[in-house]
């Protein structure tokens, strides 16, 4: 295992550190949250404790049934304590980019739906600003495809539609939709340019997560750093 994977381990373990008897907790998707998957389902396991988790995506669903952590939905527990899980980008505000694994709209609603957000992550993903060589993913219905595209375009974007690995066409969401990664450079006001994307008929779901982490964790060669949200 290379740094950076003992890096994002050291980080997960420490956000799971948040978990208490009784909590309802978001699964998040990806590698870095399937380190906390895995160490929940393990205290779980050897301290008996009465935990529900809602994952994010199907790889975190059959994970987290891999791990025998019992598994809920939105629709029974309309509020979570916690929410775990990684991300792409932070910048100094813990203002985000997710989205590179394709479960950006249900990891949204699932950290919007918590009282705390906890985000792990190596110290590889801090950045001065959002979108320094780096996309915003943005989920996007397929039959506005072409006007989606378009109408990035005139906002300065570049857009790609993120084509499949291991599979002819286009990634498709858990949600049956298209994801459209779209180079902005630089990004000035993530929120504004947030809520100009979510003006965009047919866009589903952004990847810029404004104001939502409570908490990271970074992981770094010899230590885990942790960075709270100024309220």
């Amino acid at each position: 295992m290379g740094w950076r994977e003992e890096a994002k381990k050291r980080a997960a373990l420490e956000a799971v550190k948040h978990l208490k008897d009784g909590f309802t907790l978001g699964l998040g998707s990806g590698s870095t949250a399937a380190y906390a998957i895995r160490e929940i389902g393990r205290k779980i396991q050897q301290e008996n404790l009465q935990i529900l988790g809602v994952p994010t995506s199907y790889q975190a669903f059959l994970l987290a049934v891999d791990c025998g952590i019992p598994l809920t939905t939105l629709n029974e527990h309309l509020q979570l304590d916690l929410t775990i899980d990684g991300a792409d980008q932070i910048d100094k505000a813990l203002n985000l980019i997710k989205g590179m694994g394709g479960a950006l709209t249900r990891e949204k609603i699932v950290a919007s739906a918590s009282k705390q957000l906890v985000i792990v992550a190596d110290e590889t993903k801090l950045v001065e600003k959002l979108g320094i060589n780096h996309p915003v993913p943005v989920e996007t219905l397929p039959f506005a495809l072409s006007t989606v595209m378009s109408k990035v375009q005139g906002m300065g974007g570049r857009p790609v539609l993120r084509e499949g690995k291991g599979k002819v066409g286009p990634v498709v969401t858990d949600n049956g939709n298209f994801i459209v990664d779209v180079d902005f450079g630089l990004i000035d006001d993530p929120k504004e340019l947030n809520s100009r994307l979510k003006l965009i008929p047919g866009v589903v779901e952004t990847g810029l997560f404004i104001d939502m982490a409570d908490i990271v964790y970074v992981g770094k060669q010899a230590l885990v750093e942790k960075l709270e949200r100024k309220k």
